[in-house]
């Protein structure tokens, strides 16, 4: 008995392009043809098609079918690296998972990276941005460092900094800025990678330093701009033995 191209998808529970596409990664054997030019797919087709929708089934990855089919060493280790791979995803999906019914109960937010969350009220909408995008940019170590920078932050400061009007005097910046530094340089001096983040990045370097950069002038006023530039000065001087801050003005 011989079956057409439709009949053997039937047969198989699955659609005719997926068929004409096994054909075309050399998963499945081109059958012969009848005189009109039908194809005559035979048991031994079927039985194939079944194998490699078996293997789908299980996970496996089309580019490995072939090494899983066969047998040996090889089958066994291509075997045994398609079930990592589906223990990775499964791990992931059960974080998934557990965030998602944490957010449906009210205890969690979907606009901070995982292990912020309890940081969510102190933390200003650009804050939480900034957490976002630095959770793609810097490894874990980084951002638990990060994490406990906020942690240790004064909400005073941190208050005053987040309602900074974009037109706030000179008089306000400097005391603002001065103010912060301390607790900058305290960062400084605790996470000495700050000043050189070689080893943290996730991106490289340069695509770090420039997403780092664009992010913080599109989320902060110019205000609060200057207010962490001049911080930043004053806190590395006050790091590196020069405990005076800048005359107002001087950036």
């Amino acid at each position: 008995m011989v079956w057409s191209t439709r009949e053997l998808a039937d047969l198989a529970g699955t659609t005719v392009n997926t068929v004409r596409h096994y054909h075309r990664v050399d998963l499945l054997e081109e059958p012969g043809r009848m005189t009109n030019g039908y194809k005559q797919y035979e048991v031994r087709h079927l039985v194939r098609l079944l194998q490699i929708r078996r293997l789908r089934d299980l996970g496996v990855p089309l580019d490995q079918i072939e090494q899983v089919g066969s047998s040996g060493d090889t089958a066994t280790a291509a075997l045994r690296a398609v079930d990592a791979d589906l223990a990775a995803s499964i791990e992931r999906l059960q974080r998934a998972r557990a965030e998602i019914q944490a957010i449906l109960q009210g205890s969690t937010v979907t606009d901070l990276p995982a292990g912020f969350e309890a940081l969510a009220s102190r933390l200003s909408p650009s804050e939480r941005s900034l957490m976002l995008i630095y959770s793609q940019l810097y490894d874990e170590s980084a951002m638990a460092d990060l994490r406990q920078m906020l942690e240790s932050e004064p909400d005073d400061v941190s208050q005053e900094f987040d309602g900074l009007a974009a037109d706030a005097d000179e008089a306000t910046r400097q005391a603002l800025a001065e103010r912060y530094a301390v607790t900058l340089a305290q960062h400084l001096a605790d996470y000495p990678w700050l000043r050189d983040p070689g080893e943290h990045p996730s991106k490289g370097e340069r695509v770090t330093r420039e997403t780092f950069l664009e992010s913080v002038v599109a989320l902060y006023n110019p205000a609060q701009l200057d207010v962490l530039g001049r911080a930043s000065v004053i806190a590395s001087g006050l790091v590196d033995g020069d405990p005076a801050p800048p005359e107002p003005g001087r950036r």
